[in-house]
């Protein structure tokens, strides 16, 4: 407390939040990574480098808006070895801190190669979870200071919900184009249909439906093919 009972710890806590309020600005899904790992080093305490591990449905983890492309080769290791506070964030735990690496006896083999780049602390927060498609997401802090991230329990919580929310407003204006698309394309294979096979409108789509179906694939598959082909008979 300060002479005026105040906690700096807590004024700290909502200066940094405002401070995340205003750097997490809507966007797209790729400009939401990066405006999240550039936020995390600019508000988090201790915090010199971060990007985002993607863990897919096939049990894939990719790296996603590293703020220096060292990162790509440490997150690599994780995977490689699959320890290290990314990895766990990613697959297992919901919060992984280690404020002293090179003394951590969870992460033998990546501990070397952290501590070999600078790196000596990390700290891992799950951001998000979807069901369909089955994904998980995790941000990753990386510190070249012993001691980083030992304290930093609710501050790392508020920022991982912040930016969560920050995602989901991301992931819903990706798919609300991506169905737009969607749609712009099965018309164009419906008109295509239509005009190849002297068809109505409905029968033209349910004609794509159909061999979307019996080929057991997505009718924008279908859509895609109707159109390239058309598309390349107008080239030639």
């Amino acid at each position: 407390m300060d002479d005026a009972g105040h906690d700096p710890r807590e004024a700290h806590t909502l200066d940094a939040m405002r401070r995340l309020a205003k750097s997490l600005t809507a966007g797209d899904l790729d400009h939401t990574l990066e405006r999240i790992t550039a936020a995390a080093v600019e508000i988090l305490p201790g915090t010199h480098y971060a990007s985002i591990t993607v863990r897919h449905a096939d049990g894939r983890l990719e790296t996603f808006a590293e703020t220096d492309p060292m990162l790509l080769g440490l997150d690599a290791a994780q995977y490689e070895f699959q320890e290290g506070p990314c990895y766990e964030a990613a697959t297992e735990e919901a919060y992984v801190v280690s404020p002293h690496l090179a003394s951590d006896d969870r992460f033998p083999r990546y501990a070397a190669v952290a501590v070999a780049a600078g790196i000596r602390a990390q700290a891992g927060i799950r951001l998000f979870e979807t069901p369909k498609p089955p994904a998980q997401g995790a941000l990753n802090l990386y510190s070249r200071d012993v001691g980083s991230f030992s304290d930093m329990s609710i501050l790392g919580r508020l920022f991982a919900h912040q930016s969560a929310l920050a995602l989901d407003y991301a992931r819903e204006v990706h798919n609300l184009r991506e169905a737009m698309k969607t749609r712009q394309l099965i018309g164009r294979a419906v008109g295509i249909a239509m005009e190849r096979y002297q068809m109505s409108e409905e029968r033209a789509f349910a004609f794509l439906a159909r061999v979307s179906q019996m080929r057991n694939v997505k009718i924008r598959a279908i859509a895609e093919e109707f159109v390239a082909e058309t598309e390349g008979r107008f080239d030639a």
